[in-house]
């Protein structure tokens, strides 16, 4: 099962750090715009997301709410008719909330670099360190650290929970 080492923080905004994170990364930034859709359930976190070309993915993690770099693993699944599993899953789970985000992928190395525009929240940035077979969480959690240092992020502000945590936190819920 894939893993990652996450860390999300606040940050004063996509364009201050864009630039930052280019010098850090092995291309060009990817935009995409993302559409979760959450769903209650009793272990984990369980999202639809539709991206705008149409295309959908099922995902299933487990995460601690946690602000330190935490461990994350994860099941993805490609899903070709999104309204209907989005119905279905509705009916049959609940649906907890939406996260609509404009998303700034970057690679650095086996390090994903999100920098995430949240409808309704501002602006984030994401490190999913990708880790390889046999490499520890403690590894992980170093460059993940190392990448906050290079990013000029250390003293962030970091969050423990997902997008959807803090919107329910805004709306009063």
């Amino acid at each position: 099962m894939p893993r990652n080492i996450e860390i999300k923080a606040r940050i004063a905004s996509v364009e201050a750090l864009l630039p930052r994170a280019r010098t850090l990364a092995d291309g060009a930034p990817v935009l995409m715009a993302q559409d979760d859709s959450f769903f209650a359930v009793a272990h984990g976190r369980l999202k639809l997301r539709e991206f705008a070309d149409g295309s959908a993915e099922l995902i299933h993690y487990h995460r601690a709410d946690s602000v330190e770099a935490k461990a994350s693993d994860y099941v993805r699944v490609p899903v070709p008719d999104p309204a209907a599993l989005r119905q279905a899953l509705a009916r049959g789970c609940g649906l907890r909330g939406r996260v609509r985000k404009q998303r700034w992928l970057l690679l650095a190395g086996a390090t994903r670099i999100h920098l995430d525009r949240v409808e309704g929240l501002g602006d984030f940035m994401e490190l999913e360190v990708m880790l390889q077979d046999g490499q520890s969480d403690a590894e992980g959690s170093a460059i993940a650290e190392a990448l906050m240092r290079e990013l000029g992020l250390a003293d962030a502000e970091r969050l423990a929970g997902a997008y959807l945590d803090l919107l329910a936190v805004a709306a009063g819920g």
